[in-house]
Formats: structure tokens, C-alpha cells, sequence
């Protein structure tokens, strides 16, 4: 009786040790995904930075080129029918 007693100590400590490591590795992976997004966030918010036509203009003021002052006009095409 005492060694079927013992046994299930043991198994009731294995198995313990086992769902606290799941509890460790699962704690681990939400600061893992926690830190990825704060990083995704971070690189989204810099894009929109840089795609802002403010930025893109001082770009290319850098380069030589400054934006048009004679705004766009359409192009119309009439069908030859």
C-alpha cells in the first residue's frame, strides 16, 4: 500500500513540474508577441511617417526636385466612331 501511495506521489509531482513549465512557456511566448507588436506598431507608424507627402517633398527637395506648380489637368480621348 505504501509503494502504490509512493507511486502516485510521484506521478502527481511529474505531472506538477510538467504544467508548470507549460505555464513558464506560455508566460514566455505572450511577452514574445508582445514585443513583435509593440515592433510591428512601431515600423507602421514610421512608414505613414515617411509616406506623408511633407516628407517625400523634402526628400526631394535634397535631390533637386520641387513639386509642380501647375496643378494636373485630364486627358480626354474621344472614341474615333
Amino acid at each position: 500500500m505504501i509503494l502504490f501511495i509512493s507511486g502516485l506521489a510521484i506521478v502527481m509531482i511529474a505531472s506538477s513540474h510538467s504544467a508548470d513549465k507549460k505555464v513558464y512557456e506560455i508566460a514566455r511566448l505572450k511577452n514574445e508577441v508582445n514585443e513583435m507588436r509593440s515592433a510591428f506598431i512601431d515600423g507602421r507608424s514610421k512608414l505613414m511617417r515617411l509616406k506623408m507627402e511633407s516628407a517625400v517633398v523634402v526628400k526631394m527637395k535634397e535631390k533637386g526636385l520641387l513639386p509642380s506648380v501647375i496643378p494636373p489637368k485630364k486627358i480626354k480621348i474621344k472614341s474615333q466612331k
